[in-house]
């Protein structure tokens, strides 16, 4: 059997290779039955390419490898205008030659020539000098969108959600079989079991990725059992964290309504992602522990609590016990009715005093009474009157005092003890 043109057919008879002399010459000349060794069609690759010149190429570094002891170095450069790099080989004495080494995010020109490995049948661009443009241009954009981003406010403390205590549902936005997504879930799981995931595996890097990272937060946004989103992706370059970094995808994430995590990255990474989520965690183990609780914390926390309450509730009961038992322990308490005995006994004693203080007043005040009677007696002019004297009156009922009250042949009357006279002043005495 053999392939030709992409289907496999019977061959009746072997097929001749051509001999060295008879190669085709050209490309053009080759066919099925005369075709190229890759040897030589590595070999005239690397005869077109080596007759390239050497050219002057612009763009950011992106990634960087340096390899101490190494001749070479290796570095990428990627378009800042367009989703294209291209790796770079460099002589390590060129670099000693520069006041600093290229870092990632530096914006350079190399003079590179390109080189074709026929052995591994790969191209690259071996350079032999290079210069700083200045301060990385991609960056230097991600630094003007931040700034414009929080301009608008998308940034802002206000608009960022809490993050549910216990979510039933997470949804995770990562790479595909990620290590990323396996730190989430396996840590996740480790500290609450019953927690279920609706992972969504998308590029995490690439021309794509932002695509699809946008519509997988859009998806799991939409999805009402799913109570907190993560988005995790591992450490990288630069240029590969550089989606994160897109407006659009910040965009997308600011305007949905479920609480974000983003695990992008290590700790020094910072994607405008980190900004505009909820949450950011440093990594996607820290993700994990920050979107569940650890059910072996909670369980000992609500141990320590109970216990706490159950210490308060029987030290309340104790004390309040001890003073119900000290206040049932007095005398009052041990025989009630003491309390009114004594009671009873004071208002008999009040009784009685009331009574012989009144007897005592009534006699003082029946004798009082007595002696005044008859003091009154005493002075009554009835009792004058009863010792023989008289009074008597003029008719118009003055008591006649003295002999110069009346005149002779005035009509007075006689007052008696036992009744009265009517007389008339014959004779008046002086003295």
């Amino acid at each position: 059997m053999s392939v030709v043109g992409g289907r496999v057919g019977h061959v009746t008879e072997p097929t001749l290779r051509p001999s060295p002399t008879e190669l085709p010459a050209k490309a053009l000349d080759t066919t099925p039955t005369s075709p190229w060794p890759v040897r030589v069609l590595s070999e005239k690759i690397r005869g077109y390419i080596d007759r390239m010149p050497p050219v002057w190429v612009e763009g950011q570094v992106v990634q960087f490898n340096h390899r101490p002891g190494s001749g070479m170095q290796w570095l990428t450069l990627r378009d800042t205008d367009a989703d294209a790099s291209l790796p770079v080989t460099i002589f390590s004495r060129v670099l000693a030659m520069l006041p600093q080494e290229p870092s990632e995010g530096d914006h350079v020109v190399v003079h590179a020539k390109p080189v074709f490995w026929t052995k591994r049948g790969t191209l690259q661009m071996q350079a032999n000098e290079i210069r700083a443009v200045g301060v990385g241009e991609l960056l230097a954009r991600i630094e003007a969108l931040k700034k414009v981003l929080a301009a608008e406010g998308v940034f802002d403390v206000s608009r960022k959600r809490p993050l549910p205590f216990l979510p039933a549902v997470v949804g995770l936005v990562c790479g595909r079989e990620s290590k990323a997504e396996h730190d989430v879930v396996v840590n996740a799981r480790a500290r609450w079991p019953q927690v279920r995931f609706e992972i969504r595996e998308v590029a995490v890097q690439g021309v794509n990725a932002v695509r699809e990272v946008s519509a997988a937060i859009a998806e799991l946004d939409r999805d009402p059992s799913v109570d907190v989103i993560v988005v995790a992706r591992g450490g990288g370059s630069v240029e590969d964290l550089l989606p994160f970094s897109n407006e659009s995808l910040v965009r997308a994430v600011a305007q949905a309504r479920t609480p974000l995590v983003s695990a992008i990255g290590h700790e020094t990474d910072a994607p405008l992602l980190d900004l505009v989520a909820d949450y950011r965690a440093s990594t996607p183990t820290d993700a994990a522990k920050r979107i569940v609780p650890d059910v072996s914390e909670e369980r000992l926390r609500l141990s320590q609590a109970r216990a706490r309450m159950r210490g308060a509730v029987t030290a309340l009961l104790d004390r309040e016990q001890r003073g119900l038992d000290g206040v049932r322990s007095r005398p009052v308490l041990a025989a009630p009715h003491t309390m009114l005995e004594a009671r009873e006994r004071d208002i008999g004693q009040a009784l009685r005093h009331s009574r012989h203080a009144l007897t005592a007043l009534l006699l003082h005040a029946g004798g009082e009474i007595g002696r005044l009677e008859a003091q009154v007696r005493a002075l009554s002019p009835a009792s004058t009157l009863e010792r023989g004297y008289a009074v008597v009156q003029r008719a118009d009922g003055q008591v006649v005092r003295a002999p110069a009250d009346v005149a002779a042949g005035d009509d007075v009357r006689v007052r008696l003890a036992e009744g009265g006279l009517d007389a008339t002043v014959t004779t008046i005495r002086q003295g």
